[in-house]
């Protein structure tokens, strides 16, 4: 009980720390997701103006896209500098749709996502695709979170509807005996779909997501359903930015943007993401996919996610948090 109320007392602190914090994408992100303004507020219109000066985050994010068709940049999926995954983090922080800036880097993702070659390579095997879901899913949510929906978003989003598994997910592992989806595979592609629901919501796609969140609703998001034991301990830690890693974090708030908190089966990892959160109301991030340190070297981010470190506030993993138990209404935000 203690725990509770110093907790609600809380609430409001961390949400003004948010709203003040340095990084302007930090208090865009907390506008659109913990107050729900949406981009023609006052406040979020004044972020806007000059965003992409003032904040040092999206200026190094974008730093690594081409400005014009003669750009040498990295291939586009190149951990974590290539256009695939910098559009896909302009994405999940709620960059502005529409900005004309991105429409070569979109291209070019596309260009890639959609080859024909590429695409043929894939194999059918035993009855089931094999192919990596996950870019096809990164690359349609951040083309409609940035505003450029068009037919390639659907080719996009055809695509994964049709060769979805049976057991609802998507998997690129070519063993023949494969027979389950991949986790990592799997969660990306659900987020998209949901997000493609706003356009175009049909029963097939309503079912395709339905099957997909169930793939993780059955195993209680991180427990194996032989013996309830967790399937992988590096899934219970909190990471920002997660890529295409899974872990409980990013899970949950999937399935909080397709309003799937409510089954049961989520309350176990809600109840391991609660365990985690500070005594001043954030929550911290635990481990990381990326270094800042060498570009030449693998898994080099030019951006600032801050470091790991268990005993402070992540901003960005706060964000994500907060958004989750306001969905799960095991918190009410009222600022």
């Amino acid at each position: 009980m203690t725990i509770s109320k110093v907790i609600d007392l809380s609430e409001k602190s961390v949400i003004t720390q948010l709203l003040n914090s340095n990084e302007p994408a930090i208090r865009l992100k907390t506008y659109l997701c913990l107050l729900e303004h949406d981009y023609d507020t006052s406040e979020v219109k004044k972020l806007k103006v000059n965003l992409k000066k003032e904040s040092t985050l999206i200026s190094s994010l974008f730093s690594c896209l081409p400005k014009d068709e003669t750009s040498k940049i990295s291939h586009v999926y190149t951990k974590w500098q290539g256009v695939h995954w910098i559009l896909s983090q302009l994405a999940d922080m709620g960059y502005p749709p529409g900005d004309s800036d991105l429409i070569l880097s979109i291209n070019r993702e596309m260009e890639w996502l959609l080859s024909s070659k590429r695409w043929e390579s894939k194999p059918l095997i035993n009855g089931r695709r094999r192919f990596c879901a996950s870019y096809s899913g990164n690359g349609l949510y951040a083309a409609l979170s940035l505003g450029f929906f068009d037919e390639r978003c659907k080719i996009l989003a055809n695509r994964l509807i049709k060769n979805q598994w049976s057991d609802g997910g998507w998997n690129c592992d070519r063993k023949p005996a494969a027979s389950k989806s991949s986790y990592h595979e799997s969660l990306i592609p659900l987020r998209s779909l949901n997000r493609y629901l706003h356009i175009e919501k049909t029963p097939q796609l309503t079912n395709t997501i339905d099957k997909a969140a169930e793939l993780f609703h059955k195993r209680n998001l991180y427990k194996r359903i032989s013996d309830g034991e967790v399937i992988n301990k590096r899934w219970l830690l909190l990471h920002y930015p997660p890529y295409w890693h899974y872990d409980i974090l990013f899970a949950l708030k999937v399935l909080a943007e397709a309003n799937k908190l409510q089954n049961k089966r989520c309350n176990d990892a809600l109840d391991l993401l609660e365990a985690k959160r500070l005594g001043d109301g954030g929550f911290p991030k635990e481990e990381k996919y990326c270094q800042s340190s060498n570009p030449e070297t693998r898994y080099f981010t030019p951006g600032d996610w801050k470091p790991v470190n268990k005993g402070k506030m992540n901003e960005w993993v706060t964000i994500d948090a907060l958004f989750i138990l306001k969905k799960a209404k095991r918190i009410d935000i009222d600022y």
